[in-house]
């Protein structure tokens, strides 16, 4: 019998940044919500089951114009969140005590639509070997480090940098105790960016770099749902990978 894998698939931001009046998981992208995009993936994974976590007033648009018109099976749970990121992973965490309690976790971000089989693929492989893993890519650009006055103070070696995304893949004991000790320190609260974190400071656990996807981005703004769209509708692009230090790209193919 294999190892039983659990998702929890965040969709309760608020996305004041789109400036659209609808929360910006649920945004039309190429004919249907955006978080839609994202399920389809973990839909079509070796996932087992998926917790939805979403805000307390869409629970029943979630349950009804989500999961159940879009035929989302995987989906076993739609729970509402909390005010920050953490409190939903949190709930969304918890929510897994109700049925069947996975060995490892996937948490991923909604508005990251573009997520493949692929990487999805790839983060479960890598969970099985390493308790905790992150999808992730090296940066393209120069980073520097701003003083508290804005001028640049420092910039870090490149080649030892990494853009994080989601998903993001745990041993659930380890994931769950981690928030679980958190939950209970405000000041660690307040300065927690990801999951990965919590484990970083809860636990002596080290989190291992997984490659990700370039095109895994994160709809933040109107100009991402544009790039979203954009990768969508040319279909199959350049497949990038980390080797020996480098990025490469493997041969284009364009649809016409």
């Amino acid at each position: 019998m294999g190892a039983e894998i659990g998702a929890v698939v965040l969709a309760a931001g608020q996305g004041k940044r789109m400036d659209a009046g609808i929360a910006k998981q649920f945004m039309e992208l190429k004919g249907k919500p955006l978080i839609c995009h994202a399920l389809e993936a973990f839909e079509k994974s070796p996932v087992d089951s998926i917790i939805l976590v979403t805000g307390s007033e869409s629970i029943d648009y979630c349950k009804n114009e989500i999961v159940r018109a879009y035929g989302f099976s995987k989906v076993t749970n739609v729970v509402p969140g909390g005010k920050e990121r953490y409190d939903s992973v949190y709930e969304g965490l918890k929510a897994f005590r109700s049925g069947a309690v996975p060995d490892y976790v996937l948490i991923h971000d909604g508005a990251r639509p573009l997520i493949s089989g692929t990487v999805i693929k790839r983060v479960i492989e890598a969970v099985k070997q390493h308790p905790a893993c992150v999808a992730g890519m090296p940066v393209k650009d120069t980073i520097k480090i701003s003083n508290a006055d804005g001028f640049a103070s420092g910039t870090p070696e490149r080649r030892h940098l990494w853009q994080i995304q989601t998903p993001q893949a745990f041993r659930f004991d380890l994931i769950l105790n981690a928030y679980e000790r958190m939950m209970r320190l405000q000041e660690e609260k307040e300065r927690i960016t990801d999951d990965a974190m919590v484990v970083e400071t809860m636990t002596p656990c080290l989190v291992k770099l997984v490659e990700g996807d370039y095109r895994n981005i994160k709809v933040t703004t109107p100009e991402d749902l544009l790039i979203a769209e954009a990768f969508l509708s040319y279909g199959e692009l350049p497949q990038h990978f980390w080797q020996d230090g480098k990025t490469v790209s493997k041969r284009r193919i364009l649809k016409n």
